[in-house]
């Protein structure tokens, strides 16, 4: 049972429907929808906070032990009652991120993390504030102002906090997403200088045999993802990728060329599971979707690299130097492997007692004591606990998502979306845009560089715009964009407009890509499902989407040799059925508001968590007092400096030492404010 300082959050009253709480005493009604969002960070210049941080505001402890396997002592009380170890607000923050960020790194991810954090931050506020019962209305709200600061600063500081063994990690693991974009546009320029005279089913069996390998290697990289670890697995990647560049670089014909495209093609896969995976599990849940955005800016720069170097490589001599990158750069990461560290959250799932996790964890974030790893350590033992599935087998999981109406919707749009993602045949444009300008353009190989560019800059834009518009309003603009731009580039090419109205066009078509359909189809599995099933829906949609790019990248060569001005019709109708399924059934999947998350922690932690506020005026630290008093000084002292006068702004007035005509030299009297 719990001391008579502790207590049980909150019980609900049923007749009310409101949420009563038992933390320290404290008496009133909680409505769960009074939650206050946390203060604007202006405000903090203001804030007198403590020294030691949400540590020194009280103590969140559980009530029964999570049966969970491997988490601390700091997730009980003593069965007499007796305080136990406990956690931090910003620790419980942690946790709840950790619990409810899925463990990989998707382009778009930042907005979920911040909501997360927010809603903890007024939720813990309201918790601490419930617990004084001796405040006043204002005080109370000062309080809540200042603890969610306190506490939104502390789980926002992950977010800065790089450590170098993580930094080396992260640019090993990117070095296989760049040879993913790399591959993707590296056979665009050399199509008519290697091995001329080949047919043009022969190279785009080359083409697409890319596609082909893809969906093996997003299967066999799960499995052995869980079999030999993360580590292991991205170094079997690298070597697949190193045999199926030699292979490239050396070849002696046509079949070599589609042999060594399917070996790149299946580490692409691979590469394209695992690395997502892999930097989920290494860096905090506040890093997640940064990193997922570094995983698609490799991606794009690899095809803009790819088109660069074509200037000077895509020739009859010097075509195999192209193809060359793809060896190199792997010999690159083979030798720097040694920095490449294991995943601890495979590594404490197949021991919670792994020693080798827990230094990992101690390098990955440069912490120096004992406890704080093994608070880290139960941070990826809740959160992995969270986001395992009870059913072992893919086909389970499937099958309880189909059941499911919700789930199902979702599930299906996702597909849909991803089939809509490779139909409305971007990937046509990166395998054969240099074709596509010949005739348009006089070096068709500048406008494919241009198309490279504009890829890059607009990832960028659509990184500032995923926090600002609602997810299907992104895929409305960018399948309706990408119509318009098709129609275009049909009328240019029949001479209703110039040849430069349509190197625009594909320039805005591959614009509104990026935009909506290039990174939501994949944003929204991460964001909408539930944890413990976006493993499963990531898989399947990986296995969707590079069996429609193979489609498109073995059909476009006989839809332009065949259609003419009029291949990118199909293009077209796929997105106007793209818009309208958008428009009539595909629900609003921006995620859940941080009111409904802060709602969802009351219901969760009320019956299981138990707070203990500290004693500010017996608990705080001399060093704590002395910090608190030497503020109140220092603002006393500036307001009297400003009343009078003489407050320092950073500047002198004019008329100082040295200033023509100023003061001295006039004897004027300085300006006052």
């Amino acid at each position: 049972m719990p001391s008579e300082k502790t207590g049980l959050l909150a019980k609900k009253d049923e007749e009310k429907g409101e949420y009563i709480p038992l933390v320290g005493g404290g008496g009133g009604a909680f409505n769960i929808n009074d939650f206050q969002k946390p203060a604007n960070r202006a405000a903090r210049s203001v804030s007198v906070g403590a020294l030691g941080g949400s540590a020194s505001l009280g103590t969140f402890r559980f009530s029964e032990r999570p049966n969970v396997q491997g988490i601390p002592k700091s997730y009980s009380i003593s069965l007499d009652g007796s305080s136990a170890e406990g956690l931090t607000p910003t620790q419980l923050g942690r946790q709840e991120l950790y619990e409810q960020v899925p463990f990989t790194a998707v382009f778009g991810l930042q907005k979920k993390e911040r909501q997360i954090s927010r809603a903890f931050a007024s939720y813990a506020a309201d918790v601490d504030a419930m617990s004084q019962t001796n405040l006043s209305d204002m005080d109370m709200q000062s309080r809540k102002s200042r603890t969610s600061m306190i506490i939104l600063d502390e789980l926002e500081f992950d977010a800065v906090l790089v450590t170098t063994p993580l930094v080396f990690a992260i640019m090993l693991a990117i070095m296989s997403q760049f040879l993913v974009g790399y591959n993707t546009g590296v056979m665009n320029a050399p199509a008519n200088v290697v091995f001329p005279g080949h047919s043009t089913v022969s190279w785009s069996l080359a083409v697409a045999a890319f596609a082909v390998g893809g969906p093996f290697g997003a299967t066999v990289g799960g499995q052995l993802a869980d079999s030999r670890g993360r580590r292991g697995a991205l170094l079997i990647c690298t070597w697949t990728f190193l045999l199926g560049g030699l292979v490239q670089t050396f070849s002696i014909d046509m079949f070599s060329i589609i042999l060594s495209r399917f070996i790149i093609g299946f580490a692409s896969g691979f590469s394209s599971v695992l690395v997502p995976i892999y930097l989920g599990e290494l860096a905090p849940p506040t890093l997640r979707g940064m990193l997922g955005t570094l995983t698609q800016f490799a991606m794009v720069s690899g095809i803009l690299i790819s088109d660069l170097l074509a200037f000077s490589f895509a020739t009859e001599d010097l075509w195999r130097g192209l193809f060359a990158i793809t060896p190199i750069t792997c010999v690159v990461q083979l030798v720097l492997a040694p920095f490449l560290l294991e995943s601890p959250r495979w590594l404490l799932g197949r021991d919670p007692n792994s020693l080798k996790a827990r230094f990992i964890i101690k390098q990955l974030r440069g912490l120096r004591y004992d406890h704080e790893v093994e608070t880290e350590v139960g941070h990826f033992v809740m959160g992995g606990a969270a986001q395992r599935t009870e059913q072992t087998s893919q086909k389970d999981i499937l099958k309880e998502m189909m059941s499911r109406n919700k789930i199902r919707l979702l599930l299906m749009s996702a597909l849909v979306l991803q089939m809509g993602q490779q139909f409305s045949g971007i990937n046509a444009v990166f395998y054969y845009s240099t074709a596509f300008f010949d005739g348009v353009i006089a070096n068709p190989l500048v406008g494919t560089t241009v198309v490279g560019f504009v890829n890059v800059l607009a990832t960028y834009a659509a990184l500032l715009l995923m926090d600002r518009c609602g997810r299907k309003t992104l895929i409305l603009w960018s399948s309706g964009g990408m119509f318009v731009a098709c129609v275009f580039i049909v009328l240019s090419l029949l001479g209703y407009f110039s040849n430069m109205v349509a190197l625009l066009s594909v320039n805005v078509y591959v614009i509104f890509f990026e935009l909506g359909l290039g990174p939501v189809p994949w944003l929204i599995v991460a964001e909408m499902f539930d944890a413990k099933y976006v493993a499963t829906a990531m898989s399947t949609s990986s296995q969707v989407n590079w069996a429609c790019n193979f489609v498109v990248g073995l059909g476009f060569p006989y839809m332009n040799e065949y259609l003419g001005p009029y291949s990118f019709v199909p293009f077209a109708i796929v997105l106007a059925f793209i818009f309208a399924y958008t428009l009539l059934v595909l629900p609003e999947t921006q995620g859940t508001t941080p009111e409904e998350l802060a709602a969802e922690m009351v219901r969760r932690n009320s019956k299981s968590i138990v707070y203990e506020p500290s004693n500010q005026e017996e608990n705080t630290g001399a060093i704590d007092e002395e910090w608190r008093k030497a503020m109140e000084q220092l603002m006393k002292e500036e307001q009297d400096e400003m009343r009078e006068g003489t407050f320092d702004y950073g500047f002198q007035p004019i008329g100082e030492e040295g200033g023509a005509g100023g003061a001295k030299a006039t004897g004027a009297n300085p300006v006052k404010f």
